[in-house]
């Protein structure tokens, strides 16, 4: 796993929850030819799923999964920079 560089970055605590399950997602990304496509999100509902390995309440869920697709958008615009 590549380690990221640069300056710290200060994490909002409303946002800490999103910031956690999105790291336990590290090695859950799809990948083509290409190279990463996005997120295989069925790893993360259910009972056994990695939001309720985190301790995400259900009815906070929907928001994660919001900031986690957020943060998901962003990676793939910073690791395809360039490819086209």
């Amino acid at each position: 796993m590549e380690e990221a560089s640069g300056p710290p970055v200060e994490v909002f605590p409303d946002n800490w929850q999103t910031v956690t399950v999105y790291l336990a997602m590290v090695t859950q990304w799809r990948t083509d030819a290409g190279g990463k496509v996005g997120l295989d999100y069925t790893c993360l509902l259910g009972k056994h799923g990695v939001m309720a390995m985190c301790g995400v309440r259900r009815g906070d869920r929907p928001d994660v999964f919001e900031g986690i697709q957020i943060m998901e958008f962003a990676a793939l615009d910073h690791i395809h920079k360039g490819k086209t």
